[in-house]
């Protein structure tokens, strides 16, 4: 079951937890069974059914180029991220 960390602006939605294991093959699954186990979760990461301009999902340290559509090995680690954007 892939381990989720959870940002500090969400851990509020999570009883403070700073990981938690969440089933999931895709990172759209894992964000729906966030969803199910800790409301609010999904409203803080998705606007219109996509993940919001300034999240980025990194896999294994890697950041996911395919967002919600990306796979998630039983085994992986998941990171929700401030995207920053430079100029």
């Amino acid at each position: 079951m892939p381990k989720i960390f959870i940002p500090t602006l969400l851990r509020h939605l999570t009883d403070g937890c700073t990981e938690v294991d969440i089933e999931g093959a895709t990172v759209r699954e894992i964000i729906t069974n966030l969803e199910a186990k800790y409301p609010g979760v999904e409203d803080r990461l998705l606007e219109g059914g996509r993940l919001r301009p300034n999240i980025a999902i990194a896999i294994d340290g890697e950041i996911s180029p395919l967002g919600l559509f990306e796979s998630v090995p039983a085994s992986s680690e998941l990171h929700f991220l401030s995207a920053i954007r430079g100029g």
